[in-house]
């Protein structure tokens, strides 16, 4: 019985020890984990190592003429390795103070005593590598380089400086959508998506040390392998044009409190896009926050009525003089009543005519008439005119037109007649552009491309060309008719007010209502397209700006102007398309021109500039002219320092100059030259005395 007890009680006292180890164990775990947790966590992230990526310096997207519309520039997170062994308590406790005021004074955000108590406490709790400051500019770091303790450098005073690099965009605004971004776990948009290959190079790598909080800093620069740079991309954009049209654009959209706008400028012989822009509504203003003139695709309404014409035309079913009863703008189909836009009494018009009035009944009436029981043959046409596919242009997300077939599910009666005034189908504001600059171009479809050149360190690597087809979308006939048309457009139609005595242009208006919810509301897309100089065009444009609600609504009212103003400002900064003036041997012969009295050395150079002969005794500075049968002869105009000059004939700055070293007080009323001066020259001149000149 002893023997049975003894044996229990040492195994009772086996449990015992067992359950008192493992007590101890769990407390000592949990000592571990709360009391000394930070210091375990500490450590073992300082010895975490591991070689991390180093993104390559992303190349830049540049404008053609070079400028900058988005680069990369460094920013740095700057540390502070405060426990580092070459900082001596010494060196610490000396300039510690002075740190802290730099930081205090250059930072803004704590006092000087803050600062230096932050420092202290950092140093005792034996904390490395503490966070300075994130997005420390260059000329920022330049600065605290020259600090105390930060100035001794990496190894000796632990200033540490963790560069990464931002893409910035110094135009702002500026084709911002066209030119894009590539974020993190986002869709890539715009050119920096498409390119992002080139413009993103080859990473490096770099052996970094994991500190407490989850950083990463660099251990050494031995252990790197350095990343090869992007490449540059020359875009076919003008910063010039571009500032044009979408300021043009953004007037217009926020005047009519549109729901967006969009508008391209287009080389006609290239296809090089020379600017783009997209303007939408936010909650407090306007900004490019969707790219609609390649991403949306929506019934583009009365502008594509010149694809019905030019079908029309092809196939000989109608002539520009040919009748058509515009049935005083209302006409039945099945069970649906087209209507013109506008009301009017107008019956027989012109075929002509009524593509100039925009006439939706005249061209439902011509299109079911002639390919109602054909209507793959209207299809075909707009295949033929590329109406169906993608442009190709360098940007992600282009929508997919769509032109809807008889083979449809929903094609019904009414399809064919709507389809001719430009519903029932869909495309992008540059795929229309793309179809009317073929119109522009002698009827060959020109690709719109955004980029020019890839670079590599300033040398081309990459040249892309322009792409032509090699085949006509229509016949010159055809084409010469339809070019017509747009020209009447302007001249007699819905675009009459917006004629220019400067140059011609070419165009149509287009006004479309908007379904919403399956049905077509009281809400319209304004349009305008065309080109210009119409005789000699060099630009296509398109401008759309959809659902404006301030009562005006119509294409050639919303849209036009503001395509009549991109063109005005594009043709006085093209002087290429301007006509020819007279040689100078031609003007030379005809007239020498004519300089008012002034200072003589401006005119010996300008007289030299032009290749005027200039016959001159006079030592004078300020000399009259007088013309000769083949020269020009400079003689003095004569001064006295105690008389009024005389300053009639000169130009402002000529006279501000005279007068005021004279010591008279000049008041000045209108531009030109001076007409007429208040004091009588040769009169005594009073030094402090007022005198008025006018200009004229």
């Amino acid at each position: 019985m002893s023997i049975k007890r003894d044996i229990l009680w040492r195994i009772y006292l086996a449990f015992f020890i067992v359950g008192v180890a493992g007590l101890a164990v769990i407390v000592q775990a949990g000592r571990i984990q709360t009391v000394e947790g930070e210091y375990w966590r500490n450590l073992a992230d300082s010895t975490t190592l591991s070689y991390v990526p180093i993104d390559a310096e992303r190349g830049n997207i540049l404008s053609s003429d070079g400028r900058l519309l988005a680069t990369s520039l460094p920013f740095f997170e700057v540390r502070f390795d405060i426990n580092t062994d070459a900082l001596t308590d010494e060196i610490f406790n000396a300039n510690r103070k002075e740190l802290a005021k730099k930081m205090s004074g250059y930072f803004g955000d704590k006092s000087v005593i803050e600062y230096e108590n932050f420092l202290i406490k950092a140093r005792k709790s034996g904390q490395r590598y503490v966070l300075i400051r994130k997005d420390v500019t260059y000329p920022q770091l330049q600065v605290m380089k020259t600090w105390p303790i930060f100035e001794l450098g990496r190894y000796q005073g632990g200033f540490m400086a963790i560069q990464h690099n931002k893409r910035v965009m110094p135009f702002r605004m500026l084709a911002h959508r066209t030119i894009g971004y590539t974020r993190d776990d986002i869709k890539p948009v715009g050119l920096e998506g498409f390119f992002d290959d080139e413009l993103a190079g080859v990473r490096g790598k770099r052996l970094m040390q994991k500190i407490a909080g989850g950083a990463w800093i660099p251990v050494n620069d031995e252990n790197e392998i350095s990343s090869e740079n992007g490449k540059d991309i020359l875009t076919t954009l003008d910063v010039n044009l571009q500032d044009v049209v979408e300021t043009s654009l953004l007037d217009a959209v926020t005047k009519h409190g549109a729901a967006y706008g969009t508008a391209i400028l287009m080389e006609v012989e290239t296809g090089k896009i020379k600017a783009i822009a997209n303007v939408g509504k936010t909650k407090d203003s306007y900004w490019e926050n969707f790219n609609y003139a390649i991403g949306e695709a929506t019934e583009p309404g009365s502008t594509m009525k010149l694809a019905s014409a030019l079908a029309l035309l092809e196939d000989g079913y109608v002539s520009l003089n040919d009748s058509i009863d515009l049935e005083l703008g209302a006409k039945v189909f099945h069970d649906k009543t087209m209507r013109d836009s506008e009301k009017h009494n107008l019956r027989n018009v012109t075929v002509k005519h009524a593509f100039e009035v925009s006439s939706n009944v005249a061209f439902s009436k011509l299109i079911d008439k002639y390919y109602g029981h054909q209507p793959e043959k209207y299809i075909e046409h707009l295949q033929k005119f590329g109406l169906h596919e993608l442009t190709g242009v360098e940007i992600k997300g282009e929508a997919v037109p769509y032109i809807k077939d008889p083979s449809s599910n929903h094609w019904s009666g009414i399809s064919l007649p709507w389809m001719a005034v430009g519903y029932e189908w869909r495309l992008t504001p540059l795929q229309i552009l793309t179809f009317y600059n073929a119109i522009a171009n002698g009827g060959y479809v020109v690709k719109p491309y955004l980029v020019d050149q890839i670079q590599k360190n300033g040398k081309t690597i990459t040249k892309f060309k322009p792409e032509i087809s090699k085949r006509q979308i229509c016949s010159d006939k055809s084409l010469k008719q339809v070019q017509q048309m747009l020209e009447g457009v302007v001249l007699n139609g819905t675009g009459d007010h917006l004629v220019s005595k400067n140059y011609a242009f070419a165009g149509k208006t287009g006004t479309a209502q908007i379904v919403k919810s399956g049905r077509y509301e009281k809400v319209y897309q304004a349009s305008f397209a065309g080109y210009f100089p119409a005789e000699n065009p060099k630009y296509s444009c398109i401008v759309v700006i959809n659902s404006p609600s301030n009562g005006i609504f119509y294409g050639g009212w919303v849209a036009g102007p503001v395509f009549r103003e991109i063109a005005d400002k594009v043709y006085a900064m093209s002087f290429d398309m301007h006509p020819n003036v007279n040689t100078l041997h031609d003007f030379m012969a005809e007239k020498i021109p004519f300089l008012k009295p002034g200072y003589k050395p401006d005119a010996l150079e300008v007289y030299k500039s032009l290749g005027v002969k200039c016959e001159t005794e006079t030592d004078a500075l300020w000399v009259s002219y007088q013309r000769r049968l083949n020269d020009i002869e400079l003689t003095e105009k004569l001064m006295n320092e105690k008389q009024v000059p005389d300053v009639q004939g000169m130009g402002l700055k000529d006279a501000l100059y005279l007068l005021e070293n004279y010591g008279l007080t000049v008041q000045v009323k209108g531009k030109g030259r001076v007409r007429q001066q208040s004091l009588t020259p040769g009169s005594i001149a009073t030094k402090g005395q007022t005198i008025t000149i006018e200009l004229s």
